[in-house]
């Protein structure tokens, strides 16, 4: 029987199966498409869930430089300008990368790792037993798996077989029209990449840019056609048939004023054109149905303004891994398993309500023009704009441990430096195995880890001095940090005569009772 069969081989499912197999459990991806799609669908990575592929050893892989991720100088928020040049420890990460070849990079991890993809497997039907669940596929055969993960999308029939509904709010008010173009270069200011348009003004480059009637987005991608886009509020029942560039530069017409030729891109396709009328917000009712989990799409869906999902569902993944392997293992506490809906699912409802409020700010009407100014003024105050970035990033997020510590306990690990006997070493070197981490400055607390180590790793050194991080932990000498293999903070030491009970007590809480036979 296998352990754990993975439906759906997009980005969330090719993770889940990365970090599965670090924790020594081979899945099995079964995906419905005979090979990987052309269709055009993400173009970037926004938020902590770039810091999370560092840590794994993947961004390198993506853009092709081993220096890690850098913060944003700006982004936006609701088509508002936001400016976090002034931000002191910016969360905010951004990657250009086609979802297509990040999907390819996943790919190569995954067989490197001995997954076995199997394409063509079409899920119809599965039968849940007590100790399994039974899965069957549109080619007549069917596979026992221990656990079953529905990564399918905002259509899942894993979702749906499993009897879990999907509440939410669907909507018919907006046309959104996307595109790969081509546009004159005389249009085009070769220092920033925007668009200077003779009537209207300035189009800057990876921004929203609303107008009364409707918004608008230029990419001017690297190495790849530019992408337009515009969001319209019309009678959706006026739209139907395929898109085309000359609908496109109608609808560029009526947002900006003025009309901009557009044409189509060099080079082979297939190229962009798409149409999408209305949207989506839905979160699952539960993350879970006895052995069937749901993942990313599957579990929530919602407007794609700010760049959300590949964060909100990368981390789904990578929260999910560590814990159904622990139960696969046997050593999971109870409850563990249960805490990926319990820590997740609230990440999910709050990334709805910034998405919500985003559409809000670009509809339309002198009403919404003048709750923009007012949160513009809002938004240049660098305190509000650190508040902002951190939910936009999926930063601002912090589970409950149950175990006391200080005030990095719950929280995101920060990007700080270790130095030990062989030398200075980044977090996200120590954190490629998807293993938890004790990270012990004294090298004392091996001892008490002990019983632990085929669930823990120890580290001994210390944090650098010359961190400009504000969470660094404590004097950088003496904190000691639980991490666990997502990189959040299980314990953090409160130099007293209670921290090794606290160690212990957090130890058990997230990775079980210790093994007698290990020290």
């Amino acid at each position: 029987m296998i352990d754990v069969v993975i439906v759906g081989a997009g980005p969330n499912g090719l993770l889940l199966a990365i970090e599965l197999a670090l924790a020594g459990v081979r899945p099995v991806v079964c995906e419905r498409l005979s090979a990987p799609t052309t269709e055009q669908r993400a173009n970037g990575l926004v938020g902590q869930v770039v810091r999370m592929l560092d840590r794994r050893g993947l961004h390198h892989r993506l853009v092709d430089d081993p220096a890690p991720p850098q913060p944003a100088p700006g982004f936006v928020f609701g088509a508002l300008p936001l400016d976090l040049r002034a931000v002191p420890d910016n969360p905010l990460h951004l990657i250009e990368v086609p979802q297509a070849h990040l999907e390819r990079v996943l790919a190569e991890r995954v067989a490197e790792l001995g997954v076995q993809v199997r394409r063509g497997h079409e899920v119809t039907g599965l039968t849940p037993g007590a100790d399994d669940v039974q899965v069957a596929f549109s080619d007549g055969t069917t596979l026992r798996c221990r656990y079953l993960v529905g990564a399918d999308g905002g259509h899942s029939i894993v979702r749906r077989l499993a009897g879990i509904g999907f509440p939410g709010v669907s909507t018919d008010r907006t046309v959104s029209r996307t595109a790969q173009v081509s546009l004159p270069a005389e249009l085009i200011d070769a220092s920033t990449g925007g668009l200077a348009i003779p009537g209207y003004g300035t189009v800057a480059p990876f921004r929203h840019t609303r107008t009364e009637r409707g918004l608008i987005a230029w990419a001017p991608f690297t190495g790849r056609p530019a992408g337009l886009s515009t969001i319209e509020w019309p009678d959706a029942r006026q739209v139907d048939g395929p898109l085309t560039l000359a609908e496109l530069r109608a609808s560029v017409a009526r947002v900006l004023g003025v009309d901009v030729p557009i044409g189509p891109p060099a080079g082979p396709g297939p190229h962009l054109l798409r149409r999408l009328v209305g949207g989506n917000t839905r979160l699952a009712e539960r993350y879970r149905a006895g052995r069937v989990l749901l993942l990313g799409d599957a579990a929530h869906v919602h407007s794609a303004i700010g760049g959300p999902g590949l964060n909100l569902g990368l981390q789904d993944a990578v929260n999910l891994g560590w814990k159904l392997a622990g139960q696969l293992h046997g050593w999971a506490p109870d409850g563990l398993l249960d805490s990926y809906e319990a820590e997740r699912r609230p990440v999910a409802r709050r990334v709805t309500m910034s998405t919500q409020a985003q559409s809000a700010l670009i509809a339309p009407g002198s009403d919404v023009t003048a709750l923009r100014v007012l949160l513009g003024e809002l938004l240049s105050r660098p305190e509000n704009a650190a508040h902002v970035a951190a939910l936009l990033a999926g930063a601002d997020i912090r589970y409950e441990t149950g175990t006391p510590g200080g005030p990095l306990v719950g929280r995101w690990a920060p990007d700080l430096v270790w130095h030990t006997d062989a030398g200075p070493v980044r977090l996200a070197g120590l954190t490629r195995t998807a293993r938890a981490l004790l990270l012990d400055p004294t090298g004392e607390l091996a001892e008490v880890a002990g019983p632990w180590r085929d669930r823990v790793d120890v580290v001994t050194g210390r944090f650098a001095l010359d961190t400009a991080a504000a969470d660094a932990p404590g004097d950088g000498t003496s904190t000691a940090l639980l991490l666990r293999p997502d990189c959040y903070v299980a314990w953090q030491s409160t130099r007293d005569d209670a921290d090794r009970d606290g160690l212990r007590a957090a130890l058990t809480r997230w990775f079980g009772p210790p093994r007698a036979d290990r020290s």
